[in-house]
């Protein structure tokens, strides 16, 4: 499979990178370019940057792997986020993780995204989704569920498959 980035994106990642004294200093937003594009960014998205910016792939690689915000692997097509800060792990959203991964058949243990293998679900722990009054809280894709419970889990999963 070959990578190729859209002319129109490519066309826009170029104009950016006149915005900046060096070209490598476009390495963060070309990363969010390509993510959002994409949905995450690819060993090859990583050498198409290095290569249109320049740099070794190393270079590039080190960014995606530093900060969070940058996906490697393709999320699923209904996104569970479980809030994880301290009102919603009081109120157990522990073990509302717990019970989405093990319906789900992933590794309860393993820290974060985990993608199912048929593609339909991603469920990752994250920061506060800024409903503290109504934990806990989940966000599936746009929608926030909030005062969340395993019966809740429940009807996500049967609607998501």
């Amino acid at each position: 499979m070959s990578f190729s980035v859209p002319a129109k994106l490519e066309a826009q990642l170029d104009e950016l990178t006149t915005h900046y004294p060096q070209k490598r200093s476009a390495s963060l937003m070309f990363l969010h370019a390509l993510q959002e594009h994409f949905g995450y960014v690819s060993p090859e998205a990583v050498d198409w940057t290095a290569g249109k910016l320049g740099l070794q792939p190393i270079n590039v690689q080190e960014l995606v792997t530093f900060y969070p915000m940058f996906r490697q692997t393709p999320l699923g097509k209904t996104q569970v986020k479980v809030c994880r800060t301290l009102s919603c792990a009081l109120a157990g959203s522990d073990a509302l993780r717990k019970h989405f991964v093990e319906k789900l058949g992933l590794d309860a243990h393993k820290h974060g995204a985990q993608t199912t293998a048929d593609g339909k679900f991603t469920v990752e722990f994250v920061e506060c989704l800024a409903s503290c009054g109504t934990a806990p809280v989940v966000m599936v894709n746009d929608d926030l569920v909030e005062k969340c419970t395993a019966a809740d889990c429940d009807r996500i999963l049967s609607r998501g498959r």
